[in-house]
């Protein structure tokens, strides 16, 4: 019963707050026009708009142009549930609500795990309104070319079921990176510095050479994007041969990450005396 208690606080604390519906509205808004906005403009290259042959698809051969749309919600949008995740344990440090947490609940792990879990429901949630913001805008500006938006699909489905699994995956990872640097300005920078830029960085760095392509398949984006099977950054590093890993192997990968960042992070600053 302890466990269960520490879950039901663990989601109490999170909707008694604006954070949660704040960031799943941005998430919302953003993927969404994202995927609208280069629907249209794929959508418009293809159909013969820019003075090309009608029906060439703008990206590279083998690449099918509405999984590159819908995935948009995963592939850039896994940093709100990152956060979410983060936040949801360095504001616990901040605020200094440790302290009456961990007299309810002695057992420290526990409150931990109850944190993982309940960030997993959530994170799983921000997929489901990531890829209802992607599929629904994003087909409809393909719809509105005439082009093939593939929802009849049971592979495009199972892309979609994919997707909320990686973005409840990072919901962990982020509770993780909260326990393990429990500064929530600190988080914050790095959350923003890598998903923005250094990953995306390395991956485009990494693809001119194989060796490192190799490499680079197992950063967390990397393997996130291989667990959905469909990214926008897939197109946007040209360069090395490396293919992607497995689809159930970037989700281990993506397990792993949160795994050890929150072990690590429980075996650090969670331990120490917080009053």
């Amino acid at each position: 019963m302890t466990f269960t208690r520490a879950l039901s606080a663990e989601f109490l604390k999170l909707f008694s707050t604006r954070l949660w519906w704040i960031l799943a509205l941005t998430l919302f808004l953003y993927v969404g026009a994202m995927a609208g906005g280069l629907g249209a403009l794929f959508g418009w290259v293809a159909s013969g708009g820019d003075g090309s042959a009608a029906g060439v698809s703008p990206l590279p051969p083998g690449t099918n142009l509405h999984a590159v749309i819908y995935s948009m919600a995963s592939s850039i949008g896994y940093v709100f549930p990152v956060l979410l995740g983060a936040f949801a344990v360095t504001g616990e440090f901040r605020h200094q609500t440790l302290t009456p947490t961990f007299l309810a609940t002695p057992r420290r792990g526990i409150v931990l795990a109850a944190k993982v879990v309940a960030m997993l429901v959530v994170g799983a949630l921000f997929g489901v309104i990531a890829w209802a913001a992607t599929v629904g805008l994003g087909a409809a500006a393909l719809g509105s070319f005439g082009l093939d938006t593939s929802l009849e699909s049971a592979d495009t489905w199972a892309l979609i079921g994919r997707g909320v699994l990686a973005m409840a995956l990072w919901a962990a990872v982020g509770v993780g990176l909260g326990a393990l640097v429990p500064s929530q300005v600190a988080a914050l920078i790095i959350v923003i510095a890598f998903t923005q830029f250094v990953e995306p960085v390395l991956r485009l760095a990494a693809s001119f050479n194989d060796v490192t392509a190799n490499v680079a398949r197992f950063l967390p984006g990397a393997a996130s994007d291989a667990l959905v099977g469909a990214s926008f950054y897939a197109i946007a590093t040209p360069g090395g041969n490396a293919e992607a890993l497995i689809w159930w192997q970037g989700g281990m990968v993506l397990l792993a990450i949160g795994v050890v960042t929150t072990v690590a992070g429980y075996f650090t600053s969670w331990r120490r005396d917080v009053t």
